[in-house]
């Protein structure tokens, strides 16, 4: 069963920082390159970053510079860290494997707001 639980989500300002974490279940995230996906309202989830199972990261475009996606082998946890948050980065923030699965978790809301 796959499990994806996220969390680190709040309320920041503009430029603030927020540091997400999810932890998976081992087989996902032995297996997989695992990512960050975020989603606005009534909207698609975007991809945000990848993580490979090598450890090289890719980023979208807008987070490039701002955000670093890093991985726990040991801990089946992967994080993102998000620096100079902007208004546009407002989402709830989802992790799962690259290319995604079916199964998602609850997600963690991320507010930039002054």
């Amino acid at each position: 069963q796959v499990q994806l639980v996220e969390s680190g989500g709040g309320l920041v300002q503009p430029g603030g920082s927020l540091r997400l974490s999810c932890v998976a279940s081992e087989t996902l995230f032995s297996g997989y390159s695992m990512g960050w996906y975020r989603q606005y309202p009534g909207k698609q989830r975007d991809f945000v970053a990848r993580s490979s199972r090598d450890g090289t990261a890719a980023y979208a475009g807008d987070v490039k510079r701002r955000f670093t996606i890093s991985r726990d082998d040991a801990r089946n946890t992967l994080y993102l860290e998000m620096n100079d948050l902007m208004p546009e980065d407002t989402a709830v923030y989802y992790c799962n494997s690259i290319p995604a699965g079916d199964s998602w978790g609850q997600g963690t809301q991320v507010t930039v707001s002054s």
